[in-house]
C-alpha cells in the first residue's frame, strides 16, 4: 500500500511542469511551487515509514529464523524422550480369608487340640507397575518394570502364625505384599534380529510372571510373561528364535533359557554349597490369534532347601526356626508341561497338564521329619513323580463388558509348582496338592472414551475354594504327609505342624491400565 501510495506522489510530481505551462500565471506558479514543497515532505515521510517497516520486518524474519532454530533444537530432544514409551497399572484389591487347619498340634497331656479356624475378614492391598520400553539401536531395545505391592497399614510382610505367607525372597519379590518401596520387577535387553534372521538374545530380570493361561482371569488383553507353570522370578538370560507354519497356520517361537536362584557367594573351600541354576526350553509351538499351543521343560540344579530371604534376621534364624537347619543343596528338579488355549466366538478355554520330579542328592528332599528325629528313617533319597492338571473356561457378554469364567486345578502327592511368584493372596493355587475351585467375574467399567492405547478399566470379583489332600505345597524338603490319614496326622502333630486342609477366599479388585 506504502508503494503504491508513493508512485501515485511521484506520477503527480511530473504532472505538475506540464500543468503549471497550461496554466501560465505568476500565482499560479507560487501555488504550484507550495503543493511541490508539500508532496516533496509527504514523499519523505512515506520513505521514512517504508524504512521503519522494512526494519520490524527484517526483526521479525530474524526472530523467526532463531525460533525455527530453536525448535529444531527442539525436536532432537522431543525424539529422544519420545523412544522412552511408558505404561502403567494400578489395583486396589480386598481379600477376606477363611481357613481351617488339620487339627493335629497337641496339648501338654498328649491329646490333639482339634481344627483351628485361621481368618482376615478384609486384607487390603495397593499395587502400582511402571512399565517402560525403549530402543537404543534398531536391533536392540530395554524393557523394565517397577513394582510397589503393599498392605494397607503394613510396612513389612504380613504377620502370619500358620505359615501361609513367605517373607520376600528373590522368587517372590514384588509378587508378595509388603511395603511401599518400588522395587525392579523386570529389567532385560534385548538383541534382535541377529545376523538379519529371526533370532535374538536376551539378558535380566526375566518376565517370568503372568503367563498364559493366568491372563485370562486376570483380564490381560495380551501374553505378560512366561506360559504355564512358571512363576518365579529369577535372573538370566535367553537364545529365541521365531519361524511361520506353512501355508498361513500360524507363527511359532522357541527359547533355550539359563537363570540362577541362588547366588552362593564367597565360601570357604569344601562348604558343600553351590549356586542354584536353572536351564531349560519354553516354546510357543503354534500360535495363530487365539489359538495358542506351547510347551515348557526345565531343570532346576542344586536346589537349596530354604532361599535367602531379605530380612537378615528371618534369614538367620529360619533355619532353627522352621527345623530344616542349616541352607544345603538337597538336589534337581525336573518339571515339563503342556498348555493348549482357544477360544470359539465368545468362549475362551484352556487345558494344561505338567509333571514334576526330584532327583535328591544325600540331604534328601521330600524328607519324613518325623522318621528323623525318631531315628527310624534317613533323607529320603528316593525319586518322586508329581503330577498337575488345569483346565478353565471363560464366557465374554461384550455388550455389557461383562466376562464370567471358572477354573479347576488339581495337584497330587508329590507335585512341586514352582510358584513362589504368584498373584494369590497367601497360598499359590497351582502348588496345590489337591484340588482348587475358582469362579470370577470381570466387568469393564464404562468410563468414556480411552485415552491411551493401553488404558482399561474394570473390576474383578472371585471366589476359591481350596481342599487339599496333602501336606507341604509348594515344599519339597519336607514329605507331603496324606490328611486323610490318622497316622500321618499324628506325625505332623509330633513335629509340631497343623497345615491348612481347607480354605475359602473371596476377593474383589478395581484395577486401572494407562
Amino acid at each position: 500500500m506504502v508503494k503504491k501510495i508513493s508512485m501515485l506522489a511521484l506520477a503527480g510530481l511530473l504532472a505538475l511542469p506540464a500543468l503549471a505551462s497550461a496554466g501560465g500565471g505568476a500565482a499560479d506558479n507560487s501555488d504550484l511551487d507550495r503543493k511541490i514543497q508539500d508532496l516533496s515532505a509527504q514523499l519523505d515521510q512515506l520513505k521514512a515509514q517504508m524504512a521503519a517497516q522494512n526494519e520490524a520486518t527484517n526483526a521479525k524474519i530474524g526472530a523467526l529464523d532463531n525460533t525455527v532454530a530453536t525448535f529444531s533444537d527442539r525436536a532432537d530432544d522431543w525424539d529422544l524422550a519420545a523412544r522412552i514409551k511408558l505404561s502403567g497399572d494400578y489395583r486396589a484389591r480386598m481379600d477376606f480369608y477363611n481357613a481351617t487347619t488339620a487339627g493335629t498340634l497337641l496339648n501338654p497331656n498328649g491329646t490333639r487340640v482339634g481344627s483351628r479356624d485361621l481368618d482376615n475378614d478384609t486384607a487390603w492391598t495397593n499395587r502400582f507397575r511402571l512399565n517402560m520400553r525403549v530402543s537404543a539401536t534398531e536391533n536392540v531395545e530395554f524393557k523394565g518394570r517397577l513394582a510397589m505391592y503393599k498392605v494397607w497399614g503394613m510396612q513389612s510382610a504380613m504377620a502370619d502364625a500358620s505359615n501361609t505367607a513367605w517373607p520376600q525372597f528373590d522368587g517372590n519379590s514384588t509378587r508378595t505384599p509388603s511395603d511401599n518401596a518400588l522395587r525392579v520387577d523386570r529389567a532385560y535387553v534385548n538383541f534382535n534380529n541377529i545376523g538379519g534372521a529371526p533370532v535374538w538374545f536376551s539378558i535380566g530380570r526375566r518376565p517370568t510372571t503372568d503367563g498364559n493361561p493366568a491372563n485370562i482371569r486376570m483380564n490381560l488383553s495380551e501374553r505378560s510373561g512366561t506360559p504355564l507353570i512358571m512363576d518365579y522370578p529369577f535372573d538370566g538370560i535367553s537364545l529365541g528364535y521365531a519361524y511361520n507354519w506353512a501355508q498361513n497356520m500360524g507363527t511359532g517361537r522357541v527359547r533355550f533359557c539359563y537363570g540362577r536362584g541362588f547366588e552362593d557367594g564367597l565360601q570357604v573351600d569344601g562348604d558343600g554349597m553351590e549356586d542354584m541354576d536353572f536351564v531349560g526350553i519354553n516354546w510357543d509351538i503354534l500360535q495363530k490369534g487365539d489359538r495358542f499351543l506351547h510347551a515348557q521343560s526345565f531343570l532346576a540344579m542344586n536346589v537349596i532347601n530354604y532361599p535367602n530371604f531379605q530380612d537378615p534376621i528371618i534369614d538367620a534364624n529360619f533355619g532353627a526356626m522352621s527345623g530344616m537347619g542349616d541352607r544345603v543343596n538337597v538336589g534337581n528338579i525336573n518339571h515339563s508341561g503342556l498348555l493348549y488355549m482357544d477360544k470359539v466366538a465368545n468362549l475362551n478355554f484352556f487345558a494344561t497338564g505338567s509333571w514334576s520330579r526330584t532327583d535328591p542328592n544325600d540331604n534328601g528332599m521330600f524328607n519324613d521329619y518325623y522318621g528323623m528325629n525318631m531315628r527310624t528313617t534317613g533323607p529320603n533319597t528316593s525319586s518322586e513323580n508329581g503330577y498337575h492338571a488345569h483346565l478353565g473356561i471363560r464366557y465374554d457378554i461384550d455388550p455389557i463388558g461383562l466376562k464370567l469364567g471358572a477354573e479347576w486345578n488339581y495337584g497330587s502327592q508329590y507335585w512341586i509348582g514352582f510358584t513362589p511368584g504368584h498373584d494369590d493372596l497367601y497360598q499359590s493355587k497351582i502348588a496345590a496338592r489337591g484340588n482348587v475351585y475358582e469362579i470370577y467375574g470381570i466387568y469393564d467399567l464404562p468410563t468414556g472414551p480411552v485415552i491411551s492405547k493401553y488404558a482399561k478399566t474394570f473390576m474383578r470379583l472371585g471366589y476359591q475354594r481350596y481342599e487339599y489332600d496333602y501336606a507341604g505345597s509348594n515344599d519339597w524338603n519336607m514329605y507331603p504327609y496324606d490328611l486323610s490319614n490318622s497316622a500321618d496326622l499324628a506325625k505332623l502333630g509330633m513335629i509340631g505342624v497343623d497345615p491348612i486342609e481347607s480354605a475359602d477366599q473371596i476377593y474383589v479388585t478395581l484395577e486401572v491400565a494407562f
